[in-house]
Order: structure tokens, then sequence, then C-alpha cells
């Protein structure tokens, strides 16, 4: 199963959701997909979708997908993250009315460059093999990555907080 997310925010993400329903349609993607669609304006011709679903849905979503694909909001991606899966973000655009600037796009390239453990897709036409590609791309290094990263850094931060705490 493959589970799409596009949050909560107000406008619309037609662009992704439209692009997941044509790769169903057309026989590219032979899974199940659920879209959570938010406040988006297309509905999925060939696909189960919501346009909210509660928190507790989207962790069952997560937990049961083979690949999450979400937006470039960092609650979303890092939820899936947290499941010990590797998302597929696409961020959202300004130019396409999805956002009201670019910081998604900013903020996805910083975490791939800093974490690496993400999939990004810039252009939504490399999404298709971000997806076929999906199973072969080496994501056990990408969270092996993620977890050393946040042990390291969680590490520093209860150090820290004795070393304050000895010092009084």
């Amino acid at each position: 199963m493959i589970f799409v997310t596009v949050g909560t925010h107000e406008q619309q993400f037609n662009r992704l959701l439209k692009k997941v329903d044509q790769l169903v349609g057309s026989g590219v993607i032979q899974e199940k997909v659920i879209m959570q669609t938010g406040f988006s304006t297309y509905q999925p011709k060939h696909c189960k979708f919501s346009k909210m679903v509660s928190f507790d849905e989207m962790n069952s979503y997560i937990s049961k997908a083979h690949i999450v694909i979400t937006h470039g909001g960092p609650s979303s991606f890092v939820e899936v993250l947290q499941h010990g899966k590797v998302p597929i973000v696409v961020p959202r655009l300004k130019k396409y009315e999805e956002h009201i600037n670019n910081h998604q796009e900013d903020f996805v390239k910083l975490i791939q460059k800093k974490n690496n453990n993400i999939i990004p897709v810039y252009n939504i036409n490399d999404l298709e093999d971000a997806i076929r590609n999906y199973d072969d791309m080496n994501l056990e290094s990408k969270i092996k990555s993620n977890n050393e990263n946040f042990n390291r850094s969680f590490s520093k931060i209860v150090d820290k907080l004795f070393e304050n705490k000895s010092k009084r």
C-alpha cells in the first residue's frame, strides 16, 4: 500500500495528487493507494481518499504503507521517519499556489544535504522513478544514519543537561 499525505495547509496540492492518480490509472503503480487530500480541489479517480484523517489513522496508514509520499512539511515527513521508514518528499511550491513561499523546498534541500534520510522529488515528473526504484535504494543506510544522528544529538543534549545541573 502507498499512503500519500498533503498535510493540513489551507492551499491545494493538486499537482502531487494528480500525478499519483495518473500513475495508478496508467498501471505504473499496482499497489493500493490511500490519499489524504487536505484542501486540494482535485478528487482522485483511481485512489481511495479522505480530505482529512485523524492522527491515529495517519499513524496506522504510515505503519501499514510500503511507501509514504508526503509534502515538505517537517511534521509530516518526520512522522514517517519515526516509523523507521524513508519518505518520498515532494515540496509544495509557490509558483503552483501550493504555499506562500518556497520554504518547503529550501527545508527539504537542507535535510537532504544534512541527514540524507529522505527521498526528495523536486520535479513532479521524477516521482515515477522514485516510486519504481524505491525498493532498490539503500534505504537501510538512510534510516541508520538518521538514527545515529538522532542518538548523537540526543546524547549531547542529555550531557549538557547533566553538566548544567552539576554546576548548580
